[in-house]
């Protein structure tokens, strides 16, 4: 069984929501990448997902994007991220998945890329510019090799959309609760409820809510209707602002993630 699934059925097992923490592999470095997913692990973290460095990080912000421009500099590759996460596979049992845009995908070799994340011990895959319809090879792939693909539905998406976002989506579904990019925000549109609601009668496969969410209480309110929470920009925020001393570092985003499991857990 894939990891994602298994974490998701002990989750409901024990009445809880899934914390899917974001941070961008190689920023500061690949080993401090390798130190933070332990901490956020130990912290209480459920899913990891790491976001492949690329030049034009369409979906995301500017603080994942400076991220991304930070790693790219460190001359971070796709090849290094999969041997790191070989390597950190070897002392995490958290599910990773890969968030990264298509073109990295494409260069690298389809079915390669997915074979190598079999290989490393990846358990999914979140590429927001490539959609189902173009996705027939990935998609097939991944099936094969046991990895999950995840597909992400937006509040401009109409129900018949969802339908064939859920069809090809496994793991869980990425909902994102706003219409722009990543990034913290202080408050979230409304109309989140009713929109993870209506996925939540299509399919009974998870639904995880990303793109806003900055702080314990709106992770909170989040999982009070979805399946899990997904915060990035904090937390690469605090690593950024924290990179000089890695030790101050860990115990900021250990001590920020903390509160953020016990507000999704609701501890």
């Amino acid at each position: 069984m894939n990891r994602i699934d298994k974490k998701f059925q002990e989750l409901k097992k024990e009445n809880k929501k899934a914390f899917i923490a974001y941070i961008t592999a190689g920023d500061p470095s690949l080993d401090a990448t390798k130190r933070i997913v332990l901490t956020l692990e130990n912290a209480g973290a459920d899913i990891i997902e790491l976001g492949i460095p690329f030049s034009d990080p369409l979906a995301d912000g500017p603080v994942i994007q400076a991220a991304s421009h930070r790693a790219l500099q460190n001359k971070v590759t796709l090849k290094k991220i999969f041997t790191m996460t070989g390597i950190l596979r070897k002392a995490a049992d958290i599910p990773i998945v890969f968030m990264t845009y298509y073109n990295p995908v494409l260069r690298y070799g389809v079915e390669k890329f997915i074979k190598s994340c079999k290989h490393k011990g990846v358990d999914g895959v979140i590429i927001p510019d490539l959609p189902y319809e173009e996705a027939g090879d990935l998609i097939r792939y991944a099936k094969r090799e046991g990895i999950a693909t995840i597909f992400l539905a937006a509040p401009t998406s109409t129900r018949k959309r969802i339908k064939e976002i859920v069809k090809n989506s496994a793991g869980f579904i990425y909902y994102v609760s706003l219409t722009g990019v990543t990034g913290a925000r202080q408050n979230l549109p409304p109309e989140v409820a009713s929109n993870v609601r209506m996925i939540k009668s299509i399919t009974k496969k998870p639904v995880a809510v990303g793109f806003g969410i900055s702080a314990p209480r709106q992770a909170r309110d989040i999982v009070r209707i979805a399946d899990g929470a997904i915060v990035g920009s904090a937390i690469v925020k605090m690593i950024a602002d924290n990179a000089r001393n890695n030790k101050n570092m860990l115990s900021k985003v250990s001590s920020f993630s903390k509160s953020l499991a016990k507000a999704i857990h609701r501890e």
